[in-house]
């Protein structure tokens, strides 16, 4: 990777990841190695665990995917990686301390400091040594609420994560109360952006939300940048079963209100996935999205279409992969021998 990224290197292009959780972390670890102008816009709506208890005590913006987004972003030399272990550290134990993660107390305590989210942020980047930017999404106080096909109204990013009320009831539509918003800093990223990449992530929970903030689909729509959507791998039992991949694209663009449509969507070819590690996702009723590449392509006038995921536990994005196929898509419109059958293609790789 070192070697691509080096030769790549030149190209330095304004890259804005937009999401939240685990999808995004693992985005931003591999596009820190091709690009320093690289801007995190991270949702915040989460109300969960560590991040939920310090939300409701202190009153303050959930600081728990600011952290992944952070520690992400970090230098990977050996000066920060303690302090990178430090920030993801959880306590066991510890009546009041149990399951917190100290870069989330640490976080809580910076904004007492500072007075804002905002400066928090800007602090803890510079102790971190992070390439690049972490910006929240908004500054305003505000939920995420689910309305399921039945009806039934779901309230709290938590609540809608893991579903305890009828998983069985599929999500119609998700909105902000109060509705919020969006950070100036994060409108300023937007429209200044080369590539703007939406996701990976869960879809209703850690994504979708940025994208119901008033002002970020406009800021998407006037970007000049090239537009990407990283479609899931794996759908999420209680919130897209049974998606396609045309499913993820298509509430994608609904939730962009018309300000803006997708360039491309980056899809992975899952047929890599080992069987035991599918047998235990189809445990939790999760499966591999299937890929209906003509209607995707009814959606997004170019897709690619790749093995991106990384062997181990868990079924996730590849940090090298994933960026490999963002900046390949760069380097591609980019270039100026590229040519109008070049940036229309189906590229299907296996």
């Amino acid at each position: 990777m070192e070697n691509k990224a080096i030769n790549q290197a030149y190209m330095q292009p304004k890259v804005v990841v937009i999401g939240g959780g685990t999808g995004v972390y693992v985005a931003l670890m591999g596009l820190k190695h091709y690009t320093q102008n690289l801007t995190a816009i991270v949702t915040m709506a989460d109300s969960g665990g560590s991040t939920g208890r310090l939300r409701d005590e202190f009153g303050h913006l959930p600081p728990g995917d600011l952290r992944k987004a952070l520690v992400a972003l970090a230098a990977d030399d050996e000066a920060t990686l303690m302090l990178r272990r430090l920030f993801e550290y959880r306590f066991e134990k510890g009546n009041g301390l149990s399951g917190h993660t100290f870069g989330n107390l640490f976080l809580t305590a910076l904004t007492e400091i500072t007075g804002s989210t905002d400066r928090a942020v800007e602090e803890a980047a510079n102790i971190l040594n992070v390439r690049g930017k972490v910006v929240p999404v908004t500054l305003t106080d505000t939920h995420l609420v689910a309305v399921t096909a039945s009806g039934n109204v779901i309230k709290g990013e938590t609540n809608i994560d893991i579903r305890r009320d009828d998983p069985e009831d599929p999500i119609d539509k998700v909105y902000l109360d109060p509705p919020a918003e969006a950070n100036q800093k994060a409108i300023q990223a937007i429209e200044d952006a080369d590539v703007i990449v939406i996701g990976p992530g869960d879809l209703f929970s850690s994504v979708i939300p940025n994208l119901l903030v008033d002002g970020i689909p406009e800021a998407i729509g006037r970007s000049r940048a090239i537009k990407i959507f990283v479609v899931n791998i794996m759908t999420k039992h209680g919130e897209t079963d049974g998606y396609k991949a045309s499913d993820f694209i298509r509430q994608v663009l609904r939730y962009l209100r018309g300000h803006s449509g997708l360039d491309y969507a980056i899809i992975n070819y899952h047929e890599h996935i080992p069987s035991d590690v599918l047998q235990r996702y189809a445990e939790q009723k999760s499966v591999p999205v299937s890929i209906d590449l003509a209607e995707c392509h009814q959606l997004v006038p170019k897709l690619i279409v790749r093995p991106l995921t990384k062997t181990g536990a868990y079924v996730r994005h590849d940090p090298q992969l994933l960026a490999e196929a963002v900046m390949d898509v760069y380097a591609q419109v980019s270039s100026p021998t590229s040519s109008e059958v070049d940036k229309q293609s189906v590229t299907v790789s296996q």
